[in-house]
């Protein structure tokens, strides 16, 4: 994980640190060595922090402490100094065109400091912590007369390791309150681990425990191909079938690009799980669909929104996907979120043509951290159009 983001995270650390040790040195030329020392050492131990974690072999760590702590401290002494070089940088140059003698880029680095203290202290301690069931009612010309308000909860990235380590607690609350919603059908979008199956055995009884009319169906998403594992090709498929077998021994059915129809009487839906698309990329749409009907009313789960546009509106086939994968971008700011840059659909419901589009921000995450964007559930009840 940080090996992916290592070049970054030094730019930051020294720029910053660079920047702020000469604007102290206008102001003060005959600072002492050793207080220039003091100020380098947390960047000079930061540093050495993160060069650690990206050795190491695997995504993550096998304890998340590790990781956590080091996301906290760059929140708490990287950011800080990242955004005073910044507003104060342009602030000089403001001064220097303008002919000013007041930097007013360093008073806003200090709102911004606080804002940002205060988004790490609520995020880290707060926002994880909540849940929110999340209610939509979604309306279709072909759904067939017998599902009208039928009831499906949408549940994704749940990342249980995570919330292991944290509170087991939380997860389930989580799945308490999906029970609590009496659906007809529960259906989980992936990213159930963190990296192994392993992290699922203290929690298979709760997993087990989600009832609904016609079942748990569930699709894999990037963590739950044990990707992020250094291993050999041969224990990386046992670890992927250890996952999907845990899956089933709680009762789920796990779709692999296959599908799933419903009935009420005369009248059915299709439930097709695609694999994930993407890194990796497992998904196979035609194989996925086989045998499906151009005029079916299908439902596809796909763990990333991004191949709704790259394949799934193209056909026309599919009425309503449902992903996860973003997590809503965890943080979420008047509205803005840092996964709008990466994904064209990041969070909530789209619509194209006859196709719509409902993205969760799921449980979890690997970084227990929500800012504007609670963990959720989805309540989603389907309509035929009047």
């Amino acid at each position: 994980m940080i090996a992916r983001i290592i070049i970054p995270i030094v730019l930051s650390i020294v720029l910053s640190d660079l920047y702020i040790d000469w604007h102290y040195r206008r102001r003060h030329p005959n600072c002492r060595w050793w207080m220039r020392a003091l100020w380098w050492m947390p960047g000079v131990l930061l540093l050495g922090y993160a060069v650690a974690l990206a050795t190491i072999r695997n995504f993550v760590p096998d304890d998340l402490m590790w990781v956590n702590v080091f996301m906290v401290l760059i929140g708490l002494v990287v950011v800080p100094k990242v955004l005073f070089a910044l507003c104060s940088g342009v602030g000089f140059v403001c001064c220097r065109l303008t002919g000013g003698h007041r930097n007013w880029g360093n008073l806003l680095a200090v709102v911004l400091i606080l804002g940002n203290w205060y988004v790490l202290a609520y995020g880290f301690a707060v926002g994880i912590d909540k849940l929110e069931v999340r209610r939509v009612d979604l309306y279709f010309d072909n759904l067939p007369d017998a599902f009208e308000g039928y009831r499906i909860v949408q549940f994704t990235d749940a990342h249980v390791g995570t919330l292991e380590a944290r509170n087991v607690g939380l997860l389930k609350r989580d799945l308490d309150s999906i029970n609590a919603q009496r659906p007809d059908l529960i259906v989980f979008t992936g990213d159930l681990q963190n990296a192994q199956p392993q992290e699922l055995y203290p929690v298979s009884g709760l997993l087990a425990s989600l009832k609904a009319r016609d079942g748990v169906m569930s699709v894999l998403g990037n963590h739950d191909y044990s990707k992020y594992v250094h291993a050999s090709p041969a224990v990386e498929a046992a670890n992927r079938a250890e996952t999907i077998a845990q899956q089933r021994r709680c009762g789920w059915r796990v779709l692999l690009n296959e599908h799933v129809v419903l009935r009420r009487g005369q009248d059915s839906i299709v439930i097709a799980g695609e694999q994930n698309y993407g890194d990796p990329d497992s998904a196979n749409f035609e194989k996925t669909m086989h045998g499906v009907g151009r005029q079916a009313f299908t439902i596809m789960l796909q763990h990333n929104p991004a191949a709704w546009d790259a394949t799934i509106v193209p056909t026309k086939r599919v009425a309503l996907t449902l992903s996860g994968h973003t997590h809503g971008g965890q943080m979420s700011v008047f509205g803005w979120r840092p996964t709008r840059w990466v994904y064209a659909e990041d969070y909530g419901h789209y619509e194209r043509g006859e196709s719509q589009l409902f993205v969760s921000s799921g449980l979890g995450g690997l970084v227990p951290f929500r800012f504007g964007i609670s963990p959720e559930i989805v309540v989603i009840t389907l309509h035929k159009t009047k």
